[in-house]
């Protein structure tokens, strides 16, 4: 399974290009993004990619230099089962 990048997503397409996972996070001053989307596509669903999708961007987003806010409640959930990941959130 390979995830595609995008500056402010990571999906994954079906054979015909459709969309079938993704996590988006568009920035919302400098430096900070908001997880404001997860999907997984029905077909998908029980098997774990919307965990690694989670990982996949928390990874990039720590690379990056990037501080995260959650308005996405699957991302609220991720978050609080992965504490390893705290030191990306942006502090209230």
């Amino acid at each position: 399974m390979e995830f595609k990048h995008e500056s402010n997503r990571i999906y994954m397409d079906n054979e015909q290009g459709r969309t079938i996972a993704e996590v988006t996070f568009p920035e919302v001053k400098d430096g900070v993004v908001d997880i404001n989307h997860t999907f997984v596509d029905e077909s998908l669903r029980g098997q774990g990619i919307a965990g690694k999708l989670m990982k996949e961007a928390a990874e990039k987003l720590r690379k990056e230099n990037k501080k995260v806010i959650l308005t996405c409640p699957y991302a609220v959930g991720w978050f609080d089962k992965n504490k390893e990941y705290d030191d990306i959130l942006e502090k209230k």
